[in-house]
């Protein structure tokens, strides 16, 4: 074979593999999904549909909200399931919760979608103490000590951007949480040592806004602001899962 074929030869086999090294795979393959308080994770149906299409395995936590500890193990036993490194996703309440949670070594990045960051010693309570929730957001604690939010306020404290009748469904269909799990005060905060996303939805109705952007300052996250209720997830799926999808190709396996 002449020198010109071997070289054109060799072009050929770089130009064949090229493709695969410029393609950027994900460091994170599992993507686990924290729901908040006063829901359950169906509402996460959105974002794991266009997660899955782009090859993602992703699994979705139910958390019983009876206590804060109580809602960690059930997070602790989905990433104990996951064949490999995992991005942990909260939202709402669910964001202490991945706090939490996040500290197990499968953990290699967390994302914070309209959610709460507490730092070690702080309750997702304590948060409301900078900046309170907008008016609209009402709990009702019942004499058991759970919690539900009203249903005249509920619309507009939680769900503003879906249609009436699914913000009605959502409410009738709410799941109480222990306030005591709202309480309870963080023992390691996983974003001090992993890497952090956050979403701020911009017409956050149960979260001020500018909370958000404070929390998510605070832990050092790549901020996205996407227009959204509270429920932003459910309102904004796609936006939402395109965050999703940053993180894990940005994550760093553990």
């Amino acid at each position: 074979m002449t020198k010109a074929l071997l070289l054109a030869s060799a072009a050929v086999a770089l130009a064949a593999t090229a493709p695969v090294h410029a393609q950027q795979a994900p460091a994170v393959r599992n993507i686990v999904l924290v729901h908040g308080a006063f829901a359950d994770g169906a509402g996460w149906r959105g974002v794991y549909d266009q997660l899955s299409a782009r090859g993602y395995n992703v699994s979705i936590v139910q958390n019983p909200l009876t206590s804060f500890e109580d809602d960690v193990a059930a997070t602790q036993r989905v990433i104990a399931r996951q064949d490999g490194p995992v991005l942990l996703v909260g939202h709402s309440y669910g964001g202490a919760v991945i706090s939490q949670a996040g500290a197990n070594p499968k953990v290699a990045g967390l994302v914070y979608v309209a959610a709460f960051a507490p730092t070690v010693g702080q309750s997702v309570l304590d948060q409301y103490a900078d900046i309170p929730p907008p008016p609209n957001f009402n709990p009702d604690e019942q004499p058991d000590g759970f919690a539900f939010l009203k249903a005249e306020t509920f619309r507009a404290g939680f769900a503003a951007d879906i249609s009436a009748d699914d913000a009605a469904f959502l409410q009738a269909s709410q799941v109480p949480i222990a306030l005591k799990a709202l309480q309870a005060k963080l023992t390691v905060a996983a974003w001090q040592t992993k890497p952090s996303w956050a979403i701020v939805a911009t017409e956050d109705g149960a979260i001020a806004p500018d909370l958000l952007r404070k929390m998510a300052t605070k832990i050092g996250a790549r901020t996205t602001e996407i227009k959204g209720s509270h429920v932003v997830f459910l309102s904004q799926p796609k936006a939402v899962a395109e965050v999703i999808d940053a993180a894990a190709k940005g994550a760093v396996k553990p």
